[in-house]
C-alpha cells in the first residue's frame, strides 16, 4: 500500500481537487492524506485569535468571509444538484459549529477544535466529489486512530493497530482518504501535530502500517540543492539519504516537514517528493541508501533564529556546567539548534522564543548573557565524514567575506552549519551555490 499526501495548494481550488484523480489511481490500494484547502488554516487561526480576545463580532465576520469562499468552491466542484446540496450541508455544519465555539469560555481546547475543521472539510469534500463521479472511496477519520502521548509524541504502534483494524473492515476497497495534521492527545481531546503536520501524518501512517512508499505531493519538483526563490539555476536532487533529508528539512527546506523523515527512517519506508503541477517530474526519492559519498548535496537556510551567548569564568574546568544550562532549556521545552563552546563561554541558538525571557533570567545566574536576534542558520548538507578532505574549507571559503557569528562542524557527518545576521542570508546562499555547485 502507498500513502499519498497532498498539501494545501494541491487542494486549493475545485479544479485542483478534481485534478487529484490524474495522480490518485483508484484501482491501486492507497491512503490519501489531505491538508486543509490553501488559506484555510491561516483563516482558522485568525478566527481563534478573535474568539480568544473576546472579539466575537470580528470572528463572526471572518467566519462569514471564509464560508463564502467555500460556497464558491462547491459551486465549481459539484455538477449535480444532490452533490451541491451535500456540499452546502457540510459547509453549513462546520461553520455553524465554529461559530458556536465562541459562545462560551474559549480555551486552548476550543482553539484546536477550530483548527481541525480545515482538514475535516477538505477530506469530506474530496470524498463527496469521488462519490458524485462514481469512484468508490472510504473516509477514515484521523481522530479514530491518530494519537499522541502526554509529551506530544505519536504512538506509532497504537496508530498502526487501530488503522489496520479500520482497514480490515473494507477488504475490497482500494482508495482511502484521511486527514493530515489532526489527532487526539493523551486526554482524548482534539489536538494537532503543529503546522506542516500533514507531512508528519503521512510518514506516521506509512511507518505504522509498513507501507511500500510515502509520496509527498507539493508544488515543486522535489528537494532542490538550494532555495529556488532566491538562488538561480537550482536543480532537484534525485536521491537523498534519510539523514541528509532530515538535516535539510530541519534547517529550512520548506518542501518537507522536519519531523516527517524520522518515522519513515525508523521503519525504512521510502519517501518520494513529487510535484502536483508536473506529475511526470522525477522528484526526489529519500531512502536508506539514497546518499552519495564524497559529495556536497544541498544548502538550506532557517530564519527567525535567536542566539544566546553565556560567558562565565565558573565554566572553566567545571563539570556539570553545561548540564545545568541545558536543564533550563529542558524545563521550558525549548529545543537548541546549534551550540559552540570555549573554556569560559557557550553560545547556542533557538527558534522558539516563547519562554526566552524566563530562560535568560535563569541563565543569568551562571554568567553574563547577551542575545542576538534576527539570525539565520545556513546549513550545507553532504558527506562531511572524517575521511573526506577539503569540503568544510570550501564552505568557509565561500562565505569568508561575510561576518559569521557561529560555526558548527563535526557534530554530524552530514552538515556544516553557520550562523549569520539574516540580512546576509541571500548573499550567503548565492555565494555558497556558486562556489560549491
Amino acid at each position: 500500500m502507498k500513502i499519498l499526501k497532498f498539501g494545501g495548494t494541491s487542494v486549493g481550488s475545485a479544479e485542483r481537487i478534481k485534478g487529484l484523480l490524474e495522480i490518485v489511481n483508484p484501482s491501486e490500494r492507497q491512503i490519501v492524506v489531505l491538508s486543509a484547502v490553501a488559506g484555510t488554516t491561516n483563516a482558522l487561526v485568525e478566527i481563534g485569535q478573535a474568539f480568544s480576545a473576546g472579539k466575537k463580532e470580528v470572528a463572526d465576520d471572518l467566519i462569514k468571509q471564509h464560508k463564502n469562499k467555500y460556497e464558491h468552491l462547491i459551486k465549481d466542484l459539484f455538477t449535480s444538484e444532490q452533490g451541491l446540496e451535500r456540499g452546502k450541508s457540510l459547509i453549513d455544519y462546520h461553520f455553524n459549529y465554529i461559530s458556536s465555539l465562541g459562545n462560551d469560555l474559549f480555551t486552548n481546547v476550543e482553539e484546536k477544535i477550530i483548527l481541525a475543521q480545515g482538514e475535516l472539510l477538505s477530506t469530506t469534500l474530496f470524498h463527496f466529489h469521488l462519490d458524485e463521479i462514481g469512484v468508490p472511496s472510504v473516509l477514515l477519520p484521523a481522530l479514530d486512530f491518530m494519537k499522541i502521548d502526554e509529551d506530544n509524541e505519536p504512538l506509532v504502534e497504537a496508530i498502526g493497530e487501530k488503522l489496520e483494524n479500520l482497514l480490515s473492515i473494507y477488504p475490497n476497497n482500494k482508495l482511502f482518504i484521511t486527514q493530515g495534521y489532526i489527532c487526539r492527545n493523551s486526554f482524548g481531546e482534539i489536538d494537532n501535530l503543529r503546522r506542516g503536520g500533514s507531512d508528519y501524518t503521512a510518514s506516521l501512517v506509512g511507518a505504522a502500517i509498513h507501507a511500500d512508499e510515502v509520496q509527498i505531493w507539493t508544488d515543486i519538483d522535489g528537494m532542490h540543492n538550494n532555495d529556488p526563490r532566491v538562488v538561480k539555476n537550482t536543480s532537484p536532487i534525485a536521491n537523498l539519504s534519510f539523514d541528509e533529508a532530515a538535516e535539510l528539512a530541519y534547517f529550512g527546506a520548506k518542501i518537507l516537514h522536519p519531523q516527517s523523515v524520522f518515522p519513515a527512517q525508523k521503519y525504512n519506508v521510502p519517501v518520494r517528493l513529487l510535484n502536483t503541477m508536473d506529475p511526470q517530474a522525477a522528484g526526489t526519492l529519500i531512502s536508506e541508501n539514497g546518499g552519495t559519498k564524497g559529495q556536497i548535496r544541498a544548502i538550506a537556510a532557517k530564519d527567525d533564529i535567536t542566539a544566546i551567548h553565556i560567558h562565565s569564568s565558573r565554566m572553566l574546568l567545571a563539570y556539570g556546567f553545561l548540564r545545568k544550562i541545558f536543564e533550563i532549556f529542558e524545563r521550558y521545552k525549548t529545543p537548541i539548534d546549534m551550540i559552540t563552546t570555549s573554556e569560559v563561554a557557550v553560545s547556542l541558538t533557538i527558534d522558539d522564543t516563547k519562554y526566552l525571557g524566563d530562560i535568560i533570567k535563569e541563565v543569568e545566574d551562571f554568567g553574563k548573557v547577551s542575545v542576538d536576534y534576527n539570525q539565520t542558520i545556513v546549513c550545507v548538507v553532504g558527506d562531511f565524514s572524517a575521511n573526506t578532505h577539503g569540503y568544510a574549507a570550501k564552505v568557509l571559503d565561500a562565505v569568508k567575506h561575510l561576518p559569521l557569528r557561529m560555526i558548527s562542524y563535526g557534530g554530524s557527518d552530514y552538515n556544516v552549519s553557520i550562523l549569520l545576521d539574516t540580512e546576509h542570508k541571500t548573499e550567503a546562499l548565492r555565494s555558497l551555490h556558486n562556489r560549491l555547485f
